[in-house]
């Protein structure tokens, strides 16, 4: 059987579907194993890095001794060049979000004296800016979805932002929420199993687009389950989900 984190991987792994060849850069257990696990399936065109500076020809396991098969040198200077040529997508962790897509990473509270200072807006415009952007919150409350972000570190839909720009999706452990509506509003997209849409709506802290008839969101099929667990043999995913 299915666990939220193994339907949060499948949820996390179908934000690149489509993509083809890119890179996709992740942040996060379950983002990581999603991305391979869509590189294993899905999208085999899928770039993947080691988090230093190489390409895998392989998809190794988070956890082990598993061998790493490089096919490709990515020094950090080259991923600033795929950034700006819009070849890349990449799934951010943020501290707030707001109904627009504004994200924040930077600091909580005024940013003159703010209450809690956070790691900085790292490459949150430029991604925003240039490239498809998603979102994985592993705790979904009103202290993460909120109405005013404190500090905008990613650009959302309601600000100048041009061409690339791009909010694909948000990945929660609750839901998947998307901005596919005429205002580029954030929409609930599906429900894991399980949770309802009041369960969603009590845990955000402003008002979302809510369809007719939302529909559950997909759980992992029995070769994506076997995937999963060689890729994540140590159930880093259960740890980073809150249940």
């Amino acid at each position: 059987m299915s666990s939220v984190a193994d339907v949060c991987v499948a949820a996390c792994a179908d934000a690149w579907r489509g993509d083809g060849e890119i890179l996709a850069s992740a942040f996060g257990s379950v983002p990581l194993i999603g991305a391979r696990l869509a590189r294993l399936t899905f999208e085999p065109e899928l770039l993947l890095s080691d988090g230093e500076a190489f390409l895998l020809a392989n998809v190794p396991a988070l956890s082990g001794a598993q061998e790493k098969i490089v096919e490709g040198w990515l020094p950090f200077a080259s991923v600033f060049e795929l950034l700006a040529a819009g070849r890349r997508h990449v799934m951010m962790m943020p501290s707030q979000i707001d109904r627009s897509g504004n994200m924040n990473i930077s600091c909580v509270g005024d940013w003159s004296k703010p209450t809690r200072q956070l790691i900085g807006s790292r490459g949150g415009p430029g991604n925003t800016v240039n490239h498809p952007t998603s979102y994985w919150v592993p705790n979904h409350s009103t202290r993460s979805f909120v109405k005013h972000v404190d500090f905008v570190s990613g650009v959302g839909y309601d600000r100048p932002s041009g061409p690339f720009h791009e909010i694909r999706r948000v990945v929660t452990n609750l839901c998947v929420l998307d901005f596919e509506t005429p205002d580029h509003s954030m929409r609930l997209r599906s429900l894991h199993p399980g949770v309802t849409v009041e369960h969603v709506v009590e845990s955000t802290g402003f008002s979302l687009t809510i369809p007719g008839d939302v529909p559950a969101t997909r759980t992992p099929t029995d070769d994506e389950m076997r995937a999963i667990e060689s890729l994540d043999p140590s159930n880093l995913r259960g740890t980073e989900v809150k249940v």
